[in-house]
């Protein structure tokens, strides 16, 4: 019987996986597919990405530095409202590269990652989890001790676990350009209903082109408007749900949700891959799998740590909707020079943001 079964390989389950592995624990992580595809996440990361890497994986997955971000209230070539810094605050990179390195780090520490194996159930008791999956050999059922959900916006282990779903699922759409493009800014649209639509140069990888839009929307037919707007013809597009809001709980009596599964995600951008490794790093340190109680100490940990972030990051979402006469206000006064971490909404407050503010004024 494994100590844990994880579901998903994912930024969040390879980190869980890797982690666990190394505290001693035996870990299988099953993902559906091949680990990295189909593409359903943008590329676009905060510096502190490279913590949770090997020293080699900048130089193999980097593929340009930002240090600013144009605002936009209508669409290309409209009035902009720039916010920078002399360094870079974010990095662009190799997406699909960063799932395939993350999983070869678990891999690496011990952890049993099996691609091509589909979880079509999971299903647990006072004494262990069964977790069914399809695989290339037919159907198969593993025994752990506690099962790790890390697998995604819409997850089966949720479901099967009876935990509540998202406060909300968006709809995004993402899809590339080849043409070079070393700019170190990127580009915000607030122009799609409750949401925002980007575009991200990523140097000689090309152009990424995104929009993410509540579900029900023509949300293709607005990508497209947006497109062809930057006279671009987007190829590659891929889409997939943007989970918002976590759940009261994300454990059961032996189960746990880690990263887009928890919605452990920035309301703002919708981002996730920092949220689910820092979660993931808390579910390692805590959860003892012979004492389910422990479950506790893991729903505490990760909340302690993000739920003020996510909590401010859903009013920051709130003001894409506001009036567009105070959105220009506010823009207006806050463009310029700043000293905000993008995965941490409270360093707005923060003496380096309020340095920025006050040397303009």
């Amino acid at each position: 019987m494994y100590d844990f079964v994880v579901v998903g390989a994912g930024p969040a389950g390879s980190r869980f996986a890797r982690r666990a592995a190394e505290e001693g624990y035996d870990v299988l992580a099953l993902e559906g597919g091949t680990v990295g595809e189909p593409l359903a996440c943008s590329g676009h990361v905060s510096t502190d990405l490279w913590e949770y890497t090997d020293e080699s994986a900048r130089e193999e997955l980097l593929q340009n530095e930002i240090t600013g971000a144009r605002f936009h209230l209508d669409g290309p070539g409209s009035e902009e409202y720039p916010f920078y810094t002399d360094e870079p605050i974010s990095n662009v990179i190799d997406r699909v590269g960063l799932d395939k390195h993350l999983a070869e780090l678990a891999r690496d520490a011990g952890a049993d990652l099996r691609e091509n194996h589909t979880v079509t159930e999971v299903s647990e008791d006072d004494e262990h989890v069964l977790v069914s999956a399809s695989t290339p050999e037919g159907s198969a059922q593993f025994r752990a001790r506690m099962v790790a959900g890390c697998d995604g916006p819409v997850s089966r282990t949720r479901r099967d676990l009876g935990i509540d779903e998202p406060d909300e699922l968006l709809h995004g759409v993402l899809g590339f350009t080849d043409e070079p493009d070393h700019g170190d800014r990127v580009d915000v649209h607030l122009t799609v209903p409750r949401f925002f639509a980007w575009r991200i140069p990523r140097g000689e990888a090309g152009v990424e082109y995104g929009l993410g839009a509540p579900p029900g929307r023509e949300v293709r037919g607005l990508f497209e408007e947006f497109t062809e707007g930057y006279g671009a013809e987007a190829g590659n597009v891929c889409s997939g749900m943007i989970p918002i809001g976590p759940p009261a709980r994300v454990t059961s009596d032996r189960g746990f949700l880690i990263g887009d599964a928890a919605a452990q995600t920035k309301p703002f951008t919708g981002g996730g891959i920092l949220y689910g490794m820092t979660a993931a790093d808390h579910a390692a340190e805590r959860i003892d799998p012979e004492d389910p109680t422990s479950l506790k100490a893991y729903e505490k940990a990760w909340r302690d740590d993000l739920a003020r972030e996510i909590g401010m990051g859903g009013w920051i979402r709130r003001a894409y909707s506001l009036p567009e006469p105070v959105q220009k206000a506010g823009l207006g006064a806050l463009s310029g020079e700043i000293g905000v971490h993008m995965d941490r909404p409270s360093s707005l407050f923060s003496r380096a943001q309020l340095k920025a503010l006050f040397s303009r004024s």
